[in-house]
């Protein structure tokens, strides 16, 4: 049966930028339905459990450049969610790294839990949040939108905001036939993307990464290294993040599990004790990763009858951040 549920502000994609442009809804008295395939929300804040312990899987850390985000971190703070980790990282050489101004901020109990936070708070002041739900088309419908999902439901909204990541978006667009003028759409095909590939990997033993737990090597192959107990979210085990660079990731994207969990087993191998060894192990991919040809504004309003708005952390500024930002400024507009 086709089950039609009518909206106000329907939001697809449950990750930062969706989050945050709920919070300025719902302060402000409408209502809000953020609508995701995931099982949970966050996106790429991403912590999963392994084996006894848990890691960060996604985005590692964030970082504060604008005063509008410094003011919600300050509040994460206060509320015992955000520490400082660290001001910088060692590349792994016998130098060390000199702190270069930004702080690291890491979560409590992972940076999954941020985007926990923020939904019990949305969800408190009367958003929905609808997770496992794989949003198949967008499409004008009268003086709105109408949302079609795998499962066959159907949804109506008076607005949209749209932050999966880009070339997402278009294929919902394109699979409601909703109109994009020439400019918008090739303002939206610029936009770039890098994959990332992680191993997650629980060693029994000594880990030798230098201080706070953390080597960043942008130049190699396996750009980065945590160690998760050390950083403070993983009590019961050691369980370590290893990130290959996106050019890396970009030429063994399709690699099966078993020959890329061997090369990033053989580039952590020189970090553990010689009698250390790894107890479990997981491989996880991000397709969309990292933006790496922006939109230069915040957002997108694309030229319809009803809002629809496109946004998320390739718009403005990339990064944990530019995703914040990027929500925020969506709620405003609508």
């Amino acid at each position: 049966m086709n089950e039609q549920t009518k909206l106000d502000v329907a939001i697809i994609g449950a990750g930062m930028s969706g989050l945050m442009a709920a919070s300025v809804l719902v302060a402000a008295g409408r209502r809000a339905t953020l609508i995701d395939k995931g099982r949970s929300v966050g996106g790429r804040l991403a912590t999963r459990r392994i084996g006894a312990g848990r890691a960060d899987h996604g985005a590692q850390f964030f970082t504060v450049r604008d005063p509008e985000f410094g003011a919600w971190v300050e509040r994460w703070q206060a509320d015992g969610l955000a520490y400082i980790w660290s001001h910088g990282w060692s590349d792994g050489s016998l130098a060390a790294t000199p702190p270069d101004g930004h702080p690291r901020y890491a979560v409590h109990g992972g940076m999954n839990y941020l985007a926990k936070h923020l939904a019990t708070q949305i969800v408190a002041q009367g958003a929905e949040i609808l997770t496992d739900v794989r949003a198949t088309a967008v499409a004008p419908r009268g003086d709105g939108w109408q949302l079609i999902s795998a499962d066959g439901r159907t949804f109506s909204a008076g607005a949209v905001i749209m932050t999966a990541p880009v070339p997402q978006t278009l294929t919902l667009l394109d699979a409601g036939a909703t109109p994009l003028t020439a400019d918008d759409r090739a303002s939206l095909k610029r936009i770039r993307y890098a994959p990332s590939l992680c191993g997650l990997y629980v060693v029994e033993g000594e880990v030798h990464l230098p201080a706070p737990g953390a080597v960043q090597r942008p130049d190699a192959d396996f750009a980065w290294f945590a160690d998760n107990r050390r950083k403070g979210i993983s009590p019961d085990a050691t369980v370590i993040t290893v990130h290959a660079s996106s050019d890396w990731s970009a030429a063994h994207y399709d690699v099966p599990d078993a020959e890329l969990s061997a090369a990033f087993e053989r580039a952590l191998r020189p970090w553990l004790a010689a009698d250390a060894w790894i107890a479990e192990e997981q491989i996880k991919r991000w397709r969309y990763a990292a933006p790496t040809v922006l939109h230069p504004e915040r957002l997108l309003r694309v030229a319809a009858h009803a809002p629809l708005l496109i946004g998320g952390d390739a718009f403005g500024s990339p990064r944990v951040e530019g995703a914040a930002l990027s929500g925020l400024a969506m709620g405003r507009e609508i």
